[in-house]
């Protein structure tokens, strides 16, 4: 077991929450230490908790290389989650720090959050229930949900299950990806596999499944969200990066879009964002992934990883995006 005994649990959510996995750390030797300010920590903060920690947990807090330069005891982050897009990878391992996700734990959680959007979006029920609670009474027809057309952006692990709940309720699936593996598995299952574009002008409902990179970011802009009807609906549950923000809060403010369902910004929280306020987005705090079932089988998976990296072994199953490290041996001086 390496000596540096210090687990940072940096995702604030976390703190107070006194699972079994956090105990078998405990067992292991590892004196375990919780962010307790109750948000993200910054850059600064972040700096000045790692002297002596072997590992973090990790939310989305901001890994740069000016942060891994200042953190010479650092072995591991362990994300609690799926994006790495607050990490800089190159620089984790020009520093030998190992990045490791937590692949196959969470998409069933984020999967239901995004078709309760649709659903919620579908019936309008924000706004309904604002009438009720205003002393109202009046509803509106609307298009039917079930039965509808979804397209759906990447369909990997979240992708796949978001559609598994579309064909139960009979609606047409579209579905893009650029992975061949996702291309066969989307054609196996009978979904019509399209262009983007394709997406854009056929859908109800456009929901949005894959990592921010440098293709990705900024892609539902100005142009792209031209294409969509002006019935249909934006979800996103994976990074705020992927939409121009501006183009969107136009497009909803002019009714060339009917409504969007957020779970993520560009800006976490999204002070002043132009999307706060309208009446046609359902929202959520970064959210999506937070229930139950989820938070014990990503923590577990984060805590395995630790584990594993501590007594000098690789998790597996692809966990480590730059395993190279590993081989050359987490420990540093």
């Amino acid at each position: 077991m390496n000596d540096k005994k210090r687990i940072l649990v940096a995702l604030h959510m976390l703190d107070g929450r006194a699972g079994p996995a956090f105990e078998r750390l405990r067992q292991a030797g590892f004196e375990v230490e919780f962010n307790t300010l109750g948000r993200r920590l910054d850059e600064d903060e972040l700096i000045d908790a790692l002297p002596g920690v072997f590992a973090t947990i990790a939310g989305v807090e901001t890994y740069s290389e000016r942060v891994l330069a200042r953190a010479p005891d650092l072995n591991l982050i362990s994300r609690w989650g799926v994006g790495y897009d607050s990490i800089d990878v190159g620089a984790a391992t020009r520093h030998g720090v190992a990045v490791a996700l937590a692949f196959g734990t969470n998409h069933e959680s984020v999967a239901d959050h995004a078709f309760a959007f649709m659903s919620g979006l579908a019936s309008d029920v924000a706004n309904t229930h604002r009438t009720i609670d205003g002393g109202g009474w009046r509803g509106d027809f609307r298009a039917p949900f079930s039965g509808a057309t979804v397209g759906i952006v990447g369909l990997g692990r979240i992708g796949r299950a978001v559609a598994r709940r579309c064909r139960a309720f009979d609606m047409r699936i579209l579905a893009n990806d650029i992975d061949p593996a996702a291309i066969d598995y989307g054609t196996g299952q009978g979904y019509e596999m399209v262009a983007l574009d394709d997406i854009m002008g056929q859908s109800d409902f456009v929901s949005l499944h894959v990592p921010l990179t440098e293709i990705t970011e900024g892609m539902m802009d100005a142009p792209r969200l031209a294409r969509m009807k002006p019935t249909a609906y934006l979800i996103n549950t994976a990074r705020g990066g992927l939409i121009d923000e501006a183009a969107l809060a136009g497009a909803l403010s002019d009714g060339r879009l009917a409504g969007a369902g957020l779970d993520v910004f560009a800006d976490e929280p999204p002070t002043g964002s132009p999307l706060l306020g309208l009446g046609n987005v359902l929202f959520s705090p970064h959210s999506a992934t937070l229930n139950d079932t989820s938070e014990r089988l990503v923590t577990e998976r984060c805590v395995d990883t630790v584990l594993a990296v501590a007594n000098g072994q690789d998790p597996g199953q692809g966990l480590v995006v730059n395993a190279e490290v590993l081989a050359s041996g987490t420990d540093r001086p």
